[in-house]
């Protein structure tokens, strides 16, 4: 048995092959073989490779690296077509992010490869910056921060038309309920936020149950003063937040997108915050990234900028090792997988 541990420098190879090792150890099995490789993200950005999006690295250095792998555990390795052809001793890839994006999930079946992934791995950490985004953004303290090192003390802020508002009291609309936003909404409902959200796929009866009110999005933009997104992003959801959308904000709302930059529309927003129709805006995605030199939002106020951080904590790194650690145990001793991605790959019946 060889496992490759394809890291990068957030989860590294290292945390990949410790976890994986702890697995094993704990029911006894004797320890494969690892071999070890490390992709360029986050020092290069990720990217489409071939057919897949949101990868690190080359084919060509995956295909050489996976030489006799049965097992590979990874973040961003692109497995592709021709990755899948050329590795034919490959039965599991254990993607340790929240969604296997970097993988060609038709290939992987043809190919019979089961493919896991890693759903809430970075949850507590994206829902915490979601929070610190939105308080930044209600308060302006990057804005005041940024201005008094330049020297200029901003005691106007203090002004009423100037000073910001609270969240004890505020209605906080969170466009998708998953794993992220149930965090959120717990944090909110501390502050005192009454808390709505929109999400098809949500259970109703848990929402309710955490003192969350279930409505339509459109509903949703048009009462509440804190916006923030928590969707993923498929062909459905691409610019689910539209000028029309936005034209339903209260005026001066404040806007907060950590999910993926892709949800919302960027083109209505420099005008938007240009006249105070929208109060602020938090973004840590971007439609593209990172962002260009000419990027629209770049001189426009009340903008606060992060580049892609939400899940990036220690304890992100070592969560996501661990899950893809537990499927790859599950794999070796036949059981099933708890996050399969691919469920077609089973009627295959290859072993």
């Amino acid at each position: 048995m060889r496992i490759l541990a394809a890291g990068d420098h957030f989860v590294r190879p290292s945390l990949i092959r410790a976890a994986v090792s702890q697995e094993l150890s704990r029911t006894g099995r004797e320890l494969p073989e690892f071999a070890e490789l490390t992709l360029p993200w986050p020092h290069e950005p990720f990217g489409p490779v071939a057919e897949v999006r949101e990868a690190s690295g080359t084919e060509d250095e995956l295909v050489g690296a996976l030489a006799g792998a049965s097992v590979c555990v990874t973040q961003m390795a692109p497995f592709t077509e021709r990755v899948f052809a050329a590795s034919p001793a490959l039965r599991l890839v254990a993607v340790s992010r929240g969604g296997p994006v970097n993988v060609d999930l038709a290939a992987a079946t043809r190919h019979g490869v089961r493919v896991s992934f890693a759903p809430g791995r970075n949850a507590p950490a994206a829902a915490e910056f979601a929070v610190g985004l939105m308080l930044a953004a209600m308060r302006r303290i990057t804005a005041a921060d940024a201005e008094l090192k330049r020297g200029v003390w901003r005691g106007d802020l203090y002004a009423y038309e100037e000073s910001g508002g609270e969240l004890g009291g505020a209605t906080v609309g969170l466009v998708g309920y998953g794993a992220i936003g149930r965090i959120v909404a717990r944090v909110m409902r501390a502050f005192g936020a009454r808390v709505l959200a929109a999400d098809p796929y949500a259970d109703r009866a848990a929402a309710e149950a955490d003192g969350v009110e279930l409505v339509e999005l459109d509903a949703l933009l048009s009462r509440s003063s804190v916006v923030s997104l928590h969707a993923r992003l498929t062909e459905e959801t691409h610019h689910l937040i539209d000028s029309r959308r936005l034209g339903l904000l209260p005026h001066g709302a404040v806007l907060v997108n950590s999910a993926r930059g892709g949800l919302l529309d960027h083109a209505p927003l420099p005008e938007l915050l240009r006249d105070g129709a929208l109060g602020a805006l938090a973004l840590d995605v971007y439609d593209i990234e990172p962002i260009p030199a000419d990027w629209a939002l770049r001189d426009v106020p009340n903008v606060i900028t992060t580049p892609h951080l939400a899940g990036a904590t220690r304890q992100t790194a070592h969560r996501a090792a661990a899950i893809t650690a537990s499927e790859v145990g599950r794999f070796l001793r036949g059981e099933e997988l708890a996050h399969l991605a691919n469920r077609d790959v089973l009627a295959a019946g290859r072993p």
